[in-house]
């Protein structure tokens, strides 16, 4: 099974849902983890570019040994896929 990742910046959500953003209706949202996804809403109008900015110092303490552009070019590639940022 694959780990169940947050659309909209990446993160790992773990085996519950204890890390999963709200619906508007309170239940929790499949797709987006509680830093991203609030009351049905996101919690910041950011660029898919700059999360790639503000995610490269996670990528780089998950992966030790990888530099900072190796982490740019791998979530350049990455986060494209990935529901909030996929070109319709």
């Amino acid at each position: 099974m694959s780990e169940k990742l947050c659309q909209s910046c990446g993160k790992p959500m773990g085996e519950t849902d204890k890390l999963y953003g709200i619906e508007k209706n309170g239940e929790k949202s499949r797709d987006y983890c509680d830093d991203c996804y609030k009351n049905g809403e996101f919690t910041s109008n950011i660029s898919m570019k700059r999360m790639i900015e503000v995610s490269i110092p996670f990528l780089i303490k998950e992966k030790q040994g990888m530099t900072e552009e190796d982490a740019r070019k791998e979530m350049e590639a990455f986060f494209p896929t990935l529901k909030r940022w996929k070109k319709t």
